[in-house]
């Protein structure tokens, strides 16, 4: 159950922000289908192909993780790691409506919902006792869905989303500013929501090793050195702060992509304008069913050895025509080098954005 506290008597019901994880959740949907599979590794990703090359795992139950398996991994270094693994193919329609299932459960509660992906959401709530409401909407969840959950419990949407973390699997953890330094202080600052590993180079590199440390440095010299939006955010972060606002109102998605990994390189420019177009019809295909209409175009190519280029055009006005959109990313694709082998092609757009969406630019958010 990790870090839980009792209310005391009396106690007077306060705001509180929960982040609730579902466990493997991929994985967890294949099984539902695949019961049998249950307690052997198994591997979600690509065609469930892992002799295909350039496919990756989606995911990997916690016995194909005992391995060294995990999202992201090729499925061929799966394979070698894990050679009994059973591989399934992705199936996102499947995905979309077991997270469905899971959101609608939880709004049947009295609190609000923040939904952040498939597998995930921020709930707020006023209650006396959060780690019974975590309990009730796990039940819930797992009565309904069959489906477990892990739940955080925070002040704000940063320690809630670290405290799922170490409320897995299906347990309940608190992390507020109670025991923030007794549980943070001491671990390195990619332990923080929002400070990769990237990052925590660069900090580490500055004499800023632990949380602690990150938290009593100077803005200031923070600013100087990483930015003055940066820099004092990362000691933000570091001092277990964050949101702890709950939106209910739906996501809008600011743009779409489109993209092919080829399993042999493309070297022929004809190929490679041919399936600029198919990914560019699809994309307007996209917004026109989303009913979005399309503002910038990117083109992406990867070549070998792994190099990535962008490069994007604004559109003179909003469209989705698709004639517009192909014609403008076969321009953007002019402009790339296409003496290497191509790996990876994608088409991206951006969309235009409600009047409410626009009227400011958010700060600094950490990541999920």
């Amino acid at each position: 159950m990790g870090s839980t506290s009792t209310p005391s008597p009396g106690a007077r019901p306060r705001d509180w922000i929960l982040h609730l994880d579902l466990d493997q959740f991929i994985a967890a949907v294949e099984l539902l289908r695949h019961p049998e599979l249950r307690g052997k590794p198994v591997v979600v990703g690509g065609t469930g192909d892992p002799t295909q090359p350039r496919t990756v795992a989606a995911t990997a139950t916690y016995e194909a993780r005992a391995y060294g398996v995990h999202s992201g991994m090729p499925l061929r270094t799966a394979l070698r790691r894990c050679p009994d693994a059973v591989f399934l193919p992705t199936d996102p329609p499947a995905y979309e409506a077991a997270s469905q299932r899971v959101m609608d459960v939880l709004r049947e509660h009295p609190v609000r919902v923040e939904v952040w992906g498939w597998d995930e959401a921020f709930i707020g709530a006023a209650t006396a006792d959060p780690e019974a409401l975590a309990a009730a909407l796990q039940h819930a969840v797992r009565e309904r869905t069959r489906l477990d959950c892990s739940i955080g419990i925070g002040d704000n949407k940063h320690q809630a989303k670290l405290a799922s973390a170490f409320a897995k699997p299906a347990g309940i953890y608190r992390l507020t500013s109670d025991n923030w330094a007794e549980v943070m202080n001491d671990r390195p600052t990619d332990a923080l929501w929002g400070i990769g590993a990237k990052t925590a180079r660069k900090l580490a590199a500055h004499g800023l090793h632990t949380v602690a440390q990150l938290a009593a440095a100077d803005p200031a010299d923070l600013a100087r050195h990483f930015g003055p939006t940066n820099g004092p955010w990362y000691r933000y972060l570091a001092l277990g702060r964050g949101e702890a606002e709950v939106v209910t109102t739906p996501w809008i998605a600011r743009g779409h992509s489109r993209e092919t990994t080829f399993t042999r390189d493309l070297t022929d420019a004809a190929d490679v304008a041919a399936h600029v177009t198919a990914l560019a019809q699809q994309v307007a295909r996209d917004a026109t069913e989303a009913g979005r209409e399309i503002i910038r175009v990117t083109v992406k190519i990867r070549s070998t050895p792994f190099l990535t280029r962008t490069r994007h055009s604004t559109l003179p006005a909003p469209t989705t025509d698709a004639a517009v959109i192909t014609d403008t990313a076969r321009a953007i694709l002019a402009r790339h080098d296409l003496t290497r082998p191509i790996r990876l092609i994608g088409v991206a757009v951006d969309y235009t954005m409600p009047a409410r969406e626009t009227e400011t630019e958010p700060g600094p958010t950490p990541g999920p």
